[in-house]
């Protein structure tokens, strides 16, 4: 054992993650990219895309507390879906084409078949995006971490043309809001929810309350964060989207009013989809008002469209097709003096 090794970082637990994740780091690959990991950087030709006037856009994020869960749950393969569901369907809210993803991971210990199981559910986001894995780090810091904790992070660089680019100018008076279905909770609100599930009670993860309707509590709440890339991505190249917002932290009521400008509202009808099973499970157990919820849950909405009238069916029928629920919601309007942006009823 070297002296690294006695200060608690093994190298050799690195060179070994690097074999394992070369197969699904190649699965990622997509025009544009040049060479493979190993280099100091990822390496990317904007020009094999041929755009005429490309405009980048970059997402960071990371996956929150939700970790925590996966670390009592001791699964660990699917959280790096999360980390790139938040980072691209943020730069597709711009218009962009998610082009390639950087992870980070920091741990106290490097497990070469854990930090692979991680780095293989961030290679499935990225197939579920388009975009490629160029690169990435996992740093061991033993006095930073315990040894069987991890952070989990990530970048990615999308592009779009410049008239293409989607800007709260964009969405007008009249247009309906389309809302895609979430998977559940996705990646936001989770200190609440641990508060809930462990501070306020005791809940076994494992348990199946009749609420959830044969999932179990742990299985729920795991659940990885819905990519709307592909569905989404030729509707825009299309141009029949004015606007999009991804539903995150902070819930409809912080998110959608990011997505068109302040002279008008949006009025949302929450009568027209169906609350999932875990937010009314969550609702009922932490004795969460109204309120609380739509501020911090995305409440079964994980992205919102803003479409010209009379382009709402053929953008729901292409929708449907491509394998998504969505539901017609609300519209945007002028915005009366004096009002919030964003009105539920």
């Amino acid at each position: 054992m070297n002296r690294y090794q006695e200060a608690g970082v093994d190298v050799n637990a690195g060179y070994e993650l690097v074999k394992r994740i070369k197969q699904q780091v190649a699965s990622t690959d997509r025009t544009g990219v040049l060479g493979g990991i190993g280099a100091f950087g990822g390496l990317f030709d904007l020009g094999a895309l041929k755009l005429k006037h490309p405009v980048l856009v970059s997402g960071t994020d990371g996956v929150g507390t939700k970790l925590l869960i996966a670390k009592a749950m001791g699964k660990h393969d699917t959280i790096g879906i999360d980390v790139v569901a938040m980072c691209v369907n943020d730069v597709l809210a711009q218009g962009a084409e998610p082009l390639y993803f950087l992870d980070y991971i920091a741990t106290g210990h490097n497990d070469p078949v854990k930090m692979a199981a991680i780095v293989a559910g961030v290679a499935e986001g990225c197939r579920q995006a388009g975009a490629a894995l160029v690169g990435g780090e996992t740093a061991e810091m033993p006095d930073m971490y315990g040894p069987d904790d991890y952070d989990l992070a990530g970048t990615v660089t999308g592009v779009v043309e410049k008239d293409d680019l989607l800007t709260n100018a964009r969405p007008g008076a009249g247009n309906i809001l389309l809302g895609l279905a979430s998977s559940g909770l996705h990646s936001n609100g989770f200190s609440l929810v641990r508060q809930i599930l462990f501070k306020d009670h005791q809940v076994d993860l494992k348990a199946t309350p009749a609420a959830l309707k044969g999932q179990t509590v742990g299985a729920a709440v795991l659940r990885p964060t819905r990519i709307y890339v592909k569905p989404v991505l030729p509707l825009l190249k299309d141009h029949l989207i004015e606007g999009v917002a991804h539903i995150t932290g902070g819930g409809l009521i912080e998110n959608l009013p990011r997505m068109f400008n302040d002279s008008l509202q949006a009025e949302v009808d929450s009568a027209t989809w169906p609350t999932l099973p875990v937010f009314n499970y969550l609702r009922d157990l932490g004795k969460l008002s109204d309120q609380d919820c739509w501020q911090t849950f995305n409440m079964g909405l994980g992205l919102v469209l803003a479409v010209k009238p009379d382009q709402v069916r053929a953008v729901m029928d292409r929708l449907k097709k491509a394998g998504e629920t969505v539901y017609q919601i609300g519209r945007l309007k002028e915005r009366p003096v004096g009002e919030e942006k964003i009105v539920i009823k």
